[in-house]
């Protein structure tokens, strides 16, 4: 099983008309989603699939001259001259080799992540096993039925998350991930309004980021926890990114501060990053993805540093079903590890914004129900993935949002 190549495509989804979205500062318009698509071969034929990271700034909503373009590009020349020759079963090989290129620390965690997941399909398809059989150390930690939480919610009125919510309760789901971003004022009552809407019977979720991404009106570090404690009487599962990511330090100065749940760890650079905002940031779900932290092998280094620990491991997963399939392996195989995200994308009102190619990418029907995921147990990833896609969902060429701050705000985060 040596490769011998790797191609990979940049794919866009429009979101047309475009969709405004007020923040407490400006608006956000959202334009697009983009995805990457790679595809790794052997010798002798045999062929796997992965979703690639964003770009060399992946999950910021701004790109500083990076581009999925570029990150494609990278794959199919440095990166696959790199692996070239190499086995797919040798995860520390190929990792080793794309070292070897001396890229930045989170690209080249990227392209790791990228060939490791492919690889890991190849594998697994050769040795007729779901890829979660490769990672699971005993099979006493597999778990191939998956509660998951939705993730959806993203800068509307108040009673706008709350009526999500309530859909998206209706559809089975035990658990609602929304995006504040209003002002203090505003967060305070949308989650609120969140609880009484859905009872005690819904987990919710706050991903803060956007706290801390709004230039002068960044809300400081008192106002957050003024705003936790208010939270509290609500009883959110987790606060997300309430302070930057890179500040591993606000993060366990928060946690003195506050017995609201703390999550974080998308952001991080790598699988030691992961591993490091565990015990330093004292946070008490870390969210790590096989897209970002060195595919399946470094991100499973994550969640095994968890287990049997103060510290629950729930995968981050924010892409299409390809995406959200390769994570499930993750979450099967992973020991005390059962949680995972699944976006809600839709123009109904249970939808964050349209984004059919989420769906497109795979011809593989997946087994969802009543907020439940069904891992495919077919060998490899388990997937037909549907290479149409590549024709019917061309590159659209720049960011996939764009901000317009108020007049007098100074844009942050960037």
């Amino acid at each position: 099983m040596r490769i011998s190549d790797i191609s990979a495509w940049t794919l866009s989804s429009p979101i047309d008309p475009p969709q405004e979205r007020r923040f407490y500062g400006g608006v956000r318009r959202l334009l697009k989603r983009d995805a990457v698509l790679v595809r790794l071969e052997t010798a002798d034929g045999a062929v796997g699939f992965a979703p690639g990271g964003a770009s060399s700034s992946a999950m910021r909503e701004y790109f500083e001259g990076a581009s999925h373009g570029g990150f494609v590009d990278l794959l199919e020349s440095d990166v696959a001259d790199a692996v070239a020759g190499a086995d797919a079963d040798d995860p520390g090989e190929l990792a080793t080799r794309i070292r070897d290129l001396g890229l930045p620390r989170l690209l080249e965690s990227q392209a790791i992540s990228a060939v490791d997941v492919a690889a890991h399909d190849v594998w697994g398809k050769a040795a007729g096993a779901p890829v979660y059989e490769l990672l699971a150390e005993e099979a006493a930690d597999i778990s191939t039925s998956l509660p998951l939480y939705a993730s959806a919610g993203m800068y509307m009125e108040p009673e706008g998350y709350a009526e999500q919510a309530a859909a998206i309760q209706e559809r089975g789901f035990g658990g609602y991930k929304y995006r504040p971003g209003l002002g203090p004022d505003e967060d305070r009552r949308t989650l609120r309004l969140l609880r009484e809407r859905v009872g005690d019977g819904m987990d919710l979720m706050v991903d803060a980021h956007t706290w801390w991404k709004l230039g002068e009106r960044s809300y400081t570090f008192d106002e957050i926890v003024a705003l936790l404690d208010d939270f509290a009487e609500h009883d959110p599962y987790w606060v997300e990114e309430p302070v930057e990511p890179g500040d591993h330090g606000a993060y366990a100065r928060l946690a003195e501060r506050t017995d609201v749940p703390l999550a974080g760890g998308e952001s991080e650079e790598s699988p030691e990053g992961l591993v490091a905002l565990a015990e330093d940031g004292r946070v008490d779900f870390l969210q790590g993805d096989v897209r970002h932290h060195e595919g399946f092998t470094g991100t499973m280094r994550a969640a095994r540093h968890c287990a049997g620990r103060d510290v629950r491991f729930v995968p981050h997963n924010f892409g299409t079903n390809l995406g959200l399939v390769a994570n499930a392996h993750l979450t099967a195989a992973a020991p005390e590890t059962r949680l995972l995200e699944y976006p809600v994308f839709g123009d109904d009102v249970a939808g964050m914004y349209p984004f059919p190619l989420a769906e497109a990418v795979l011809d593989t029907d997946l087994d969802l129900s009543d907020g439940t995921l069904t891992v495919p147990d077919g060998p490899g990833l388990g997937v037909e993935v549907n290479l149409d896609v590549v024709e019917e969902y061309p590159e659209i060429e720049g960011p996939w949002t764009e901000f317009e701050y108020d007049e007098g705000v100074k844009p942050g985060g960037e």
